[in-house]
């Protein structure tokens, strides 16, 4: 894509990546996604962030309808993850710039992922500022949003946040700015993304939300390294859905996830599902052999309760299972009530393997726990629609609607 200009001697200089699907190898981006990188035109000559390094060739280009790289002065590195920095030891090669701005954490991390020794690599205290010429850059770390290195980069003369991976969003277009595209599909990513990257960081992204609001930044441009940017209105629009995402408030809904072998425990699943609709809770069913375990998270992300299910396999539970299980705990998602329901042939630990994991996701657990061997008869389906009646009051307590 050709640079587009986002502030006078301000440019959009990233890559589109079309046909990525597989984001940081373990969330899916089914509509692709962006790398923004940006170049500031003034007395010295700006990148802000690069892109991946299989883009490079792309970045390159675009850079070099504005400039040479050669006359790079500076490098701004937000953030090193690889699909931000993945071109900057060849973009240090052919800009062989003065200075490479990082966070603390970043400082000491660099050498991590380069061979940075020789590289006047210069680390910023939050709130420190460079002149650049007529405008200023000033710095301000944002840890775990959502690395240790993370840190935004604020323009105040041109009223520009640059933020890194926050606000982001995993789409790959040919528009540049949330005004262009559905608010409501804009809104929908964000949270895909924020369910599968940032929940683990709420507690910061609150804290953090918090402190820049009391610094009353005048901002009317946020520019995030994934995906489409904000202007005007839509920034307090980002800022909003971000506070939103972080407080991780339970709407009326409940997911149901499973495995099963021979379809006895989709059965109980399907009639806790009935149990919960007949009370006016909205349910998303899912297999964990028809949904990645990125597409389930995306799901409990905003769900009151959670309702899993497996087949007693080997003494444990299907691996499937295991793996969509290990990725939701591992994001660290509040606020959820929990049941389980399983079948068994000989053993049948299914549901108590089951319920300490609900127990280590902190979830308040609905009883009883329902298992059946081998398939489920009429009396043991009734039982699975009244837990599922049950989990709709606990769900209605909990979020008073």
């Amino acid at each position: 894509m050709r640079p587009v200009e986002i502030k006078e001697g301000v440019h959009w200089i990233g890559v589109v990546d079309w046909n990525c699907r597989n984001f940081h190898g373990y969330a899916r981006s089914a509509n692709g996604t962006t790398y923004n990188a940006f170049y500031i035109e003034d007395e010295k000559k700006v990148l802000v962030d690069t892109v991946s390094k299989g883009s490079e060739s792309q970045f390159i280009c675009s850079l070099s309808h504005l400039t040479k790289p050669e006359e790079i002065d500076y490098i701004v590195v937000n953030h090193l993850e690889p699909d931000h920095a993945g071109c900057l030891e060849k973009m240090v090669e052919l800009c062989k710039p003065e200075k490479i701005f990082v966070s603390v954490m970043g400082g000491k991390n660099i050498a991590t992922f380069f061979d940075s020794k020789d590289w006047p690599v210069h680390v910023v205290k939050p709130g420190e500022e460079v002149s650049i010429g007529k405008r200023t850059l000033r710095f301000y770390e944002t840890r775990m949003l959502h690395w240790p290195d993370n840190m935004f980069t604020f323009c105040p003369e041109d009223k520009l946040l640059f933020t890194s991976d926050a606000f982001g969003q995993n789409i790959a277009a040919s528009e540049r700015w949330v005004d262009e595209m559905s608010k409501e599909m804009v809104a929908d990513h964000m949270q895909q993304y924020y369910a599968n990257i940032i929940t683990p960081y709420s507690s910061k992204v609150i804290k953090t939300l918090e402190t820049f609001a009391g610094l009353n930044l005048d901002v009317d441009m946020i520019c995030p390294d994934h995906g489409l940017m904000f202007r005007g209105e839509d920034c307090a629009f980002a800022l909003e859905k971000y506070m939103e995402f972080a407080k991780q408030e339970p709407k009326n809904k409940a997911t149901l996830f499973y495995d099963t072998m021979w379809s006895s425990t989709e059965s109980m699943i399907n009639a806790v599902a009935s149990g919960l609709v007949s009370e006016g809770i909205s349910v998303k069913v899912m297999s964990v052999k028809a949904n990645h375990h990125s597409d389930i998270m995306s799901e409990v992300f905003d769900s009151a309760a959670i309702v899993i299910g497996s087949p007693t396999h080997n003494n444990g539970i299907l691996p499937g299972m295991a793996d969509a299980l290990t990725y939701v705990k591992g994001l660290r998602p509040q606020n959820k009530i929990g049941a389980a329901v399983g079948s068994f042939g000989w053993s049948g630990e299914c549901v108590k393997i089951l319920n300490e994991w609900l127990e280590k996701m902190s979830c308040d657990i609905i009883e009883p726990q329902i298992k059946a061997k081998n398939r489920p008869d009429h009396d043991t389906l009734k039982e699975c629609f009244q837990l599922g009646v049950s989990i709709a009051a606990a769900i209605k307590e909990k979020t008073g609607k």
